[in-house]
C-alpha cells in the first residue's frame, strides 16, 4: 500500500517539474540523480533524502514547504 503523503509529494514534484518545462531526465541530470529515481519520487514509491529534497526545490524554483506540505 502506498503512503498517501508520498503520493502527494510525488504529485507536487511532477506538477512543478512540468510547470518548469523539465523532463524527468533533464531534472535528474540537473540535480545529479538517476531518471528512474525521479520517476519513483513522482510515483510515490520512494522518498527523497533531505539533500535531494533541497536540490529539487531549488531546481523547481519552489520551497521544500511546498513540496512537502503544499504550502507556498
Amino acid at each position: 500500500m502506498k503512503d498517501n503523503n508520498l503520493e502527494k509529494l510525488g504529485q507536487r514534484i511532477k506538477d512543478s517539474r512540468i510547470e518548469c518545462g523539465y523532463t524527468q531526465k533533464a531534472l535528474a541530470q540537473l540535480i545529479g540523480i538517476a531518471q528512474n529515481t525521479i520517476a519513483q519520487y513522482e510515483n510515490g514509491t520512494a522518498k527523497p533524502s533531505l539533500e535531494a529534497l533541497v536540490k529539487l526545490s531549488d531546481a523547481l524554483n519552489t520551497t521544500t514547504d511546498y513540496l512537502l506540505c503544499g504550502i507556498d
